[in-house]
């Protein structure tokens, strides 16, 4: 239980098993001390039924977009009376704001779909350290901040989808095949200004080194099947519509495909095969949404309230089955998709790199004509 002096008062957060309480003490002139204090603190405690719960509020900066995000937000304003406020843009555009907004900031967290610019955002001292054990427990090694600045909560495989129909099992199967000439007009893949594929190559970058990484990277644009255009879920649907046999799409967009209630998105999903790369050696690479505390947060305890009720198992759940990123602890039994889609090994190799390899991902996108 942590707790602060504010007002004539005290104000303590209390977790009971997955439910957070705020907690109000007021000073009384009872002339009893402490104790007394406490004393009857603990009979309003009793007497309220609600352990004396008060209106509260965390500022949220989001970079995540989903309808399952609402739901969990209305589900922890439910559970522990505070109200979630939700400022979304782009990370990067929540990242200029913090920094131009400083101590006066309102957020107290900032959530991104890329741990590149989480360290980014550290780096820029936007955040500060949470000590939590409830976080640490749940972060797997190589896949968070081992300072405690932010904590990670959704996994995002980045994964080459190929057609059922037309590419041979075992015929592709990591990432560096895909500049192989064999697939000269087969494959599709979205912008460079992606997060995810600044991030895959920054991955490239690490495991191979720059120089392999631009050649790599100089391949995939000489396969384009067309200039890179749309999300993730358009590179399927062309897959789909044979205009290319391979694209590369992070697992979730499968997913949202698959349990789409529109029959020709989800027999777009069904025509493609999930290979996940580099099984036998540094693994798939992959992302996560993620979270931390921001520097000048107005309301701490809530905003680790918060971080620490994304990694709950209810909330865990709701994630894998509403947006279908895979639980940050791997449990391929929430979802059936996960399931049926197997096991991988986790890149944890480059995880811990992305960030410092972003800037040189850009260059090279540049430089190659990766539009």
């Amino acid at each position: 239980m942590g707790g602060w002096y504010v007002g004539g008062g005290w104000k303590f957060y209390l977790r009971v098993g997955e439910r957070w309480f705020l907690l109000r003490l007021m000073r009384l002139n009872l002339n009893k001390g402490v104790t007394g204090r406490l004393a009857l603190f603990g009979a309003f405690a009793i007497f309220s039924g609600e352990w004396g719960i008060c209106a509260e509020v965390v500022n949220v900066y989001s970079h995540r977009h989903y309808e399952v995000d609402q739901k969990v937000n209305a589900l922890f304003t439910e559970k522990t009376g505070i109200e979630v406020k939700v400022v979304n843009a782009d990370a990067d555009q929540l990242i200029e704001r913090l920094k131009a907004e400083g101590a006066n900031s309102p957020a107290d967290v900032l959530v991104t779909v890329d741990a590149g610019r989480m360290q980014r955002a550290k780096g820029e001292g936007l955040l500060q350290a949470v000590d939590s054990a409830v976080l640490k427990e749940s972060t797997p090694e190589g896949l968070g901040d081992e300072e405690g600045f932010w904590f990670p909560y959704t996994l995002r495989a980045r994964v080459i989808l190929v057609a059922k129909d037309r590419v041979k099992e075992g015929e592709i199967a990591n990432y560096e095949d895909l500049a192989d000439v064999k697939w000269r007009g087969r494959l599709l893949i979205r912008s460079s200004s992606s997060s995810y594929n600044q991030s895959l190559l920054a991955s490239v970058i690490a495991a191979n080194g720059e120089e392999a990484a631009e050649k790599w990277a100089k391949g995939v644009v000489g396969n384009f099947a067309r200039p890179p255009q749309g999300g993730d879920r358009d590179q399927i649907k062309a897959v789909a519509a044979g205009l290319a046999d391979v694209c590369v799409s992070n697992t979730y967009y499968l997913g949202l495909l698959l349990g789409s209630p529109d029959p020709a998105e989800r027999k777009a999903g069904e025509s493609v095969r999930v290979i996940f790369p580099n099984a036998g050696g540094r693994g798939t690479h992959c992302n996560v949404s993620a979270a931390g505390v921001t520097k000048h947060a107005k309301h701490v305890e809530a905003a680790k309230a918060y971080l620490e009720f994304l990694v709950s198992p209810e909330v865990q759940r709701l994630l894998a089955l509403g947006s279908h990123e895979h639980p940050i602890g791997m449990d391929l039994t929430v979802n059936p998709l996960h399931g049926k889609w197997g096991e991988f090994k986790v890149d944890r190799e480059t995880f811990g790199k992305m960030g410092e390899k972003q800037g040189e991902a850009v260059r090279i996108f540049d430089e190659v004509g990766w539009k």
